[in-house]
């Protein structure tokens, strides 16, 4: 997959593609449905799949302090597109100057001249460009006057409600992690380098690698049983994702504790899944009820993963 960062870097090899735009946070069962629709027209057309996506996503620019937590990191949405078979992903800088463009110019210039689309696939009730002129009628008289193509996405329901990123956050944030799996595809996951902490863990016997979310905000916070891909086999291990009150941190980590594992894990790429939240976030009266508390942690977790699961979980 072949990832194009920013709108100037685009070339004329560039040009012809099936295409859809959107933010993709997650990228759901209703964002998978929508991504088959692209991959399988461009099958038919021979020509690359692609996915615009912009960074900031429109809510963290115009409102930053209300925008919504991140289902993903940039990066973790540009890999599992790639792993979905997408092509291509064009990542537009949302700033003042893109949002300043007309429907008109955003077609003219991004759709058109830079990416020569072939066919589009939208959602009916898409709306874009500074005067919000731009909608799926429009996009399809563009269509008819430049030779390409529109199609509308339909809405993918679960249990009789509409799939969506705000959906899946709501799971996340009740901690019902089985309900965001099968929404997702897979479990709720945030990966990154592992980097250097400040050692604590090892001095209680509980070594921990030290992860940073890369979010403004994250969709949930506490203690959890997770799961760690990113090693020779899946490892499982219990989480920390917070400040650490106890310690008088201010920046939110993501610290993992392996269970039965011993290796060096600085600078691997982690990718944590979660299974379980164990228990929130809190400031202990001291270091040694903070250790008693993670042993208490870590058993929880064992506990979790040693019961039975249920059919197709």
């Amino acid at each position: 997959m072949e990832l194009i960062r920013g709108v100037h870097n685009l070339r004329d090899r560039h040009r012809g593609c099936v295409a859809t735009i959107g933010n993709f946070d997650g990228i759901h069962l209703g964002h998978r449905a929508i991504i088959r629709q692209v991959t399988a027209k461009a099958r038919q057309l021979g020509v690359p799949s692609a996915v615009m996506v912009f960074e900031p996503q429109p809510r963290e620019f115009f409102a930053p302090d209300e925008a919504p937590a991140r289902l993903m990191t940039f990066r973790e949405k540009v890999e599992v597109l790639g792993e979905l078979g997408v092509d291509r992903v064009l990542c537009v800088k949302f700033d003042r100057r893109f949002c300043s463009q007309s429907a008109q110019e955003f077609c003219e210039n991004i759709l058109i001249r830079g990416m020569g689309i072939r066919h589009l696939v939208v959602g009916d009730d898409f709306r874009f460009g500074n005067d919000r002129a731009g909608d799926f009628r429009f996009l399809q008289t563009m269509g008819e006057e430049n030779g390409y193509t529109v199609e509308n996405t339909h809405t993918f329901e679960w249990h009789g409600e509409r799939v969506s990123s705000t959906r899946v956050r709501e799971c996340l944030e009740r901690s019902d992690f089985d309900s965001a799996s099968v929404m997702l595809c897979r479990s709720f996951f945030m990966s990154g380098r592992v980097i250097h902490g400040q050692k604590l863990g090892r001095t209680i016997g509980v070594p921990t690698a030290n992860l940073l979310p890369k979010r403004v905000r994250t969709p949930v916070s506490g203690v959890f049983a997770v799961e760690v891909r990113g090693l020779d086999q899946v490892q499982q291990g219990v989480a920390n994702l917070g400040t650490r009150p106890t310690l008088g941190g201010e920046q939110v980590r993501l610290e993992v504790h392996l269970l039965d594992f011993q290796g060096d894990l600085y600078g691997q790429h982690l990718r944590v899944m979660f299974r379980h939240k164990i228990r929130d976030e809190k400031k202990f009266d001291g270091l040694e009820a903070l250790t008693d508390a993670i042993r208490q942690d870590i058993e929880t977790a064992k506990q979790f993963f040693a019961k039975p699961k249920a059919k197709g979980s």
